[in-house]
C-alpha cells in the first residue's frame, strides 16, 4: 500500500512540477514518451505520460513504455525510492536482479535527474533562525 502511495504521489508531485516549475519543464522540453514504474509480481504499476512539456500519470501498465523500472515486490520498491543514497540503492538492486530494466537504460538515468526537481528546498540554517 505504501507504494502504491508513493507512485500516487510521485505522480501528482511530477504533474505540479510540469505546470509551475521551470526547470522541471526544461528536463520535459522535446520529450514524448511514457515510462512505467511496477513490481515484478504485477500487483502494483503506475505508468507516466511525458507531452507537451506536461505530465501526467495513471495508474496500472501502459501498452509500450519507452523504459519501465520493475522492483521484486512493493517493500523493496518503497524503501528504494525513500533510500537516502537512492543512486546507491537503484545500482545494487539492478547488480542484484531486485530490479529490473526493460526499455532504454539512458531514459532511467533521465528519469532519476527528473526526481531532484520535484522534492521541496530544504531551509537552510539561517531561515530556520529567523522563523
Amino acid at each position: 500500500m505504501k507504494f502504491r502511495f508513493l507512485l500516487w504521489m510521485l505522480g501528482r508531485m511530477m504533474a505540479k512540477a510540469s505546470q509551475t516549475n521551470p526547470q522541471f519543464q526544461q528536463q520535459l522540453e522535446g520529450r514524448d514518451l511514457v515510462f512505467q514504474l511496477h513490481t515484478l509480481d504485477g500487483k502494483v504499476a503506475r505508468h507516466f505520460i511525458v507531452k507537451n512539456q506536461r505530465l501526467t500519470s495513471k495508474r496500472g501498465t501502459a501498452t509500450q513504455p519507452d523504459f519501465a523500472l520493475g522492483f521484486k515486490d512493493a517493500d523493496y520498491g518503497f524503501a528504494t525510492m525513500n533510500a537516502k543514497n537512492k543512486q546507491l540503492a537503484f545500482m545494487q538492486g539492478i547488480q542484484n536482479k531486485d530490479i529490473q530494466i526493460q526499455g532504454n537504460p539512458a531514459l532511467v538515468i533521465w528519469f532519476q535527474g527528473l526526481t531532484k526537481y520535484i522534492m521541496p528546498k530544504k531551509k537552510k540554517a539561517a531561515d530556520k533562525k529567523a522563523a
